[in-house]
This record gives structure tokens, C-alpha cells and sequence, in this order.
């Protein structure tokens, strides 16, 4: 699986005010909305819902939010670089920069999880992370998500 199959250009965002977790949230509830055609409230929700069960904050700067959504027939992605970082209940307790939001298919067990852990073993590089913090542009966010992949398939 590769980023480039479940992230989109124009679900890539950089994010000058963000406050708050929740205000982060409701900029993915938007990219959603903008990019796959989800509904932004019912992505909010679904992302505070899985909030409650346990902070997807990663560690390092880094969350990676997700939820399960009905009508969608493939796993998909939204990324946010924020220029001040938030706090966001992360596991090491500091607050975070970058955030990767999955949404899936309500049935995609496996295909869910293997996107899950692509994310999360792409962002614990420290030097993609550092890539990413340096370029506050989304066309060059996109790139240097994606390619990682072309480098393997080449």
C-alpha cells in the first residue's frame, strides 16, 4: 500500500490557527468534506468519538486521527502541518505539529490497519518529519509524503 493511493493533493493542508484539538478536528472534518465528500460535522464527530477511546497523538509531534465512515468504498487520507504546534493528549505528552487523519470503510479491517501502520512507520522518520516541518507548502507536503513510494517501486 502507498500513500500516494490514499492521499489526494487537495486533501494536504497547512494550517496557520489552529488552537485547539477540537479546531484541528473540525480542519480535518473540512479537508474531508472538500477532498472525499464527507460530511465535515460527521467526520468531527466521528474523530471526537475515537478521541474518547484513547489519543491518537503518536509521539514526537506527530497524531494520526481516524475514524469509519459507511460510504466510503476505500481507505483515505488527510494530512495537516500546523505552524503552531496544539496540545493533543499525545502519548509523550507534547504537543503536535503533524497530524495524518485515515478515514476508512466501516468493513476495512485489515486494509484499515495496514494503512494505519504505513502512516505511522512513514512519520516515525525523523528525517520525513523534519522534511515536513521545513516546507510549509502542500504541493511540497504532498511530494514529500508520496515519495517515499516511488522510491521503493523504482
Amino acid at each position: 500500500m502507498d500513500l500516494s493511493t490514499i492521499l489526494k493533493p487537495e486533501a494536504v493542508r497547512v494550517v496557520t490557527a489552529a488552537s485547539s484539538k477540537k479546531r484541528l478536528l473540525q480542519e480535518f472534518g473540512d479537508l474531508a468534506e472538500s477532498a472525499y465528500g464527507l460530511k465535515a460535522p460527521a467526520v468531527v464527530e466521528a474523530l471526537i468519538e475515537r478521541e474518547s477511546l484513547g489519543p491518537t497523538g503518536v509521539g514526537h509531534g506527530v497524531a494520526l486521527p481516524h475514524a469509519r465512515f459507511q460510504e466510503l468504498q476505500s481507505v483515505v487520507g488527510a494530512f495537516i502541518l500546523l505552524e503552531k504546534p496544539v496540545d493533543f493528549n499525545a502519548v509523550d505528552r507534547q504537543p503536535i505539529d503533524i497530524a495524518f487523519a485515515l478515514f476508512a470503510p466501516e468493513e476495512a479491517g485489515v486494509e484499515h490497519l495496514k494503512a494505519l501502520a504505513k502512516v505511522s512507520r512513514h512519520l516515525r522518520e525523523a528525517s520525513i518529519c523534519a522534511k515536513l516541518r521545513a516546507n510549509p507548502d502542500a504541493a511540497t507536503l504532498f511530494t514529500i509524503l508520496t515519495e517515499d513510494d516511488k522510491v521503493q517501486a523504482a
